[in-house]
């Protein structure tokens, strides 16, 4: 991990809140990218790819400089904005400034953001080429460009825009691939190089904890809360619940503390001392449950969470693993318990395949989890 001493001390701060040893994929991508070379690579859904990438980008900006100094390109509207939130969790504690620009999002505001010459941008390809080609955004400065997914951005839906958004650079410029299944023509990234990149495969299995009992309830959006509430008040509870939205996660906590639920939240919106203080009131057992979004969450260490909720259910199976990871750990007993529709319950069914583990259709009665199918015998 010597990568480590050489990344600002910001970046190290926030290395030491959200990680402890770096993973494969990260050992051996981010030597090389801090030395700037181009890289091509592969390596399975949650072994973190994308702090592989952001932290030596991060560390490779000029923050005295105002003029865009990288471009991360991603395939979708979706990815586009977690990056973003990546890299506004990287980004505390430095002057770097950022923004996002996605297809289907008003491009006036985008140009007026633009003017303030970010130095870091992530969005979907057609966005940025248009705003290219309408010389609103400027690449001659542009030091590294990122193809996050790549394998889908070299694909026909996006691969004109992408040569394009990369040709715009200057040649010196470096590429970085970062894919979870291997190139369908890995000729292509040398094409648009003009060169040959560094090759890394990184071969591993996605993995939970063992330690961790995976169950669902199956239910309508709309009693999602209530249930949630009665999760909060069973014995022993300290529970860490995943909202997707800052907006929703203020609604529900609102309605749960109005029933009489001992809770906190915690957003990127809050201020530092809300957040230690919301972490400490759950560590102390003042409350039974933190409400909290993905971004939030990342890397909290939190002792003793006996339960992981996923309120709003995982939106692939990487988010799966970093919110269910939260519970189980140090060799200690946890629940993970995801509030499912039927039509979501399909999609949690995948993810337990692709993981290999168990998952536990339940019902609350009693203030415990008991298996659905008894519910189910007494209501014939």
């Amino acid at each position: 991990m010597n990568f480590l001493h050489s990344l600002k001390p910001a970046l190290q701060e926030n290395w030491k809140k959200s990680f402890t040893e770096p993973t494969p994929v990260q050992q051996r991508a981010i030597p090389s990218i801090l030395e700037g070379k181009d890289v091509v690579a592969q390596s399975p859904t949650g072994t973190g790819k994308t702090v592989a990438y952001l932290l030596p980008i991060l560390n490779r900006v000029d923050e005295e400089k105002e003029a865009t100094q990288a471009v991360i390109l991603a395939p979708s509207r979706e990815l586009v904005m977690q990056i973003f939130e990546e890299i506004k969790a990287w980004s505390i504690g430095t002057g770097l400034t950022s923004v996002s620009l996605v297809g289907g999002a008003n491009i006036k505001r985008q140009m007026e953001k633009l003017k303030k010459r970010p130095q870091l941008i992530v969005g979907t390809p057609g966005r940025i080429w248009e705003l290219i080609q309408m010389k609103k955004l400027k690449m001659h400065e542009v030091k590294t460009i990122v193809l996050d997914e790549g394998d889908e951005l070299l694909g026909k839906e996006h691969l004109d825009d992408v040569r394009r958004v990369v040709k715009s650079a200057l040649n010196d410029r470096q590429l970085l691939l970062f894919s979870a299944t291997a190139l369908q023509d890995p000729d292509q990234v040398t094409a648009m190089l003009g060169r040959e990149p560094e090759r890394i495969v990184v071969e591993g299995e996605l993995a939970v904890p063992s330690e961790i009992e995976h169950i669902y309830l199956l239910c309508e959006p709309r009693e999602k809360i209530n249930l949630l509430g009665k999760i909060a008040k069973m014995d022993g509870m300290k529970g860490l619940a995943f909202i997707r939205s800052i907006g929703n996660l203020h609604v529900i906590a609102d309605k749960l503390s109005y029933e009489g639920v001992d809770l906190e939240i915690l957003h990127s919106d809050m201020r530092k001392d809300e957040r230690k203080k919301a972490l400490q009131r759950l560590d102390s057992g003042d409350v039974s449950i933190l409400l909290a979004t993905d971004i939030a969450a990342r890397g909290l260490d939190i002792k003793g969470i006996s339960h992981v909720i996923h309120f709003d259910l995982a939106k692939d199976v990487e988010q799966y693993i970093h919110r269910s990871g939260r519970t189980g750990r140090m060799g200690k007993f946890g629940t993970v318990v995801s509030l499912v529709s039927p039509r979501d319950e399909r999609e949690l069914q995948k993810y337990g395949k692709l993981l290999g583990i168990p998952l536990s259709k339940k019902r609350l009665y009693k203030g415990g989890f008991h298996p659905a199918k008894n519910y189910q015998r007494r209501g014939k």
